[in-house]
C-alpha cells in the first residue's frame, strides 16, 4: 500500500509541475516587452554611407588625449557592425563599388580597433581610410 501511495504521489507531483510549467510558459511571453536592437541606419544607402563615412573620419581624427576617445571608438565599432550587417546581404547594394570600398575601409578600421585597442590609428592607416571613405562618399552621391 505504501508503494502505491508513493507512486500516486509522484504522478500527482509530476502532473502539478507539468501544469505549472505550462501555465508559466503560456503567460510569460506576454509580460515581457520585445527589445529591438538599437540601430543608427535609416535604410537609405546613400544617406547611411555618407553619415557613417563622416562619423568615422571624425573619429579617427580625434587626438589621443581627447576625453571620451574610447567611447567614440566603441561607437565606431558598433556603427561599422551596424552598417555592414544592414547592407551586406542586399544584392542591389552589396555588388556596388561603393559598398566594396566602404567594406574595405570598415574592415581595416574595425581590425585596428579590435587588435590594437589601446593604440591610436597610425598615420598611414588614417590617410588610407580618409581616401577610401571620401571615395565612397563621392561614388555614392553619383550612384544615388
Amino acid at each position: 500500500m505504501t508503494c502505491t501511495f508513493q507512486s500516486l504521489s509522484r504522478r500527482l507531483i509530476k502532473a502539478c509541475l507539468a501544469i505549472s510549467l505550462s501555465i508559466f510558459l503560456l503567460f510569460s511571453p506576454f509580460g515581457l516587452g520585445a527589445n529591438a536592437a538599437k540601430t543608427f541606419m535609416s535604410g537609405d544607402f546613400v544617406k547611411d554611407t555618407i553619415s557613417v563615412s563622416q562619423t568615422l573620419k571624425d573619429t579617427i581624427e580625434l587626438p589621443k588625449e581627447t576625453q571620451g576617445l574610447s567611447e567614440s571608438e566603441e561607437e565606431a565599432i558598433f556603427l561599422i557592425s551596424d552598417y555592414i550587417s544592414r547592407y551586406r546581404n542586399r544584392s542591389q547594394v552589396n555588388t556596388t563599388v561603393t559598398f566594396t570600398t566602404m567594406q574595405t575601409a570598415l574592415n581595416a578600421l574595425s581590425g585596428h580597433y579590435k587588435t590594437f585597442a589601446s593604440r591610436p590609428v597610425p598615420e598611414k592607416l588614417k590617410e588610407r581610410l580618409n581616401k577610401e571613405l571620401s571615395k565612397a562618399e563621392k561614388m555614392v552621391t553619383r550612384e544615388g
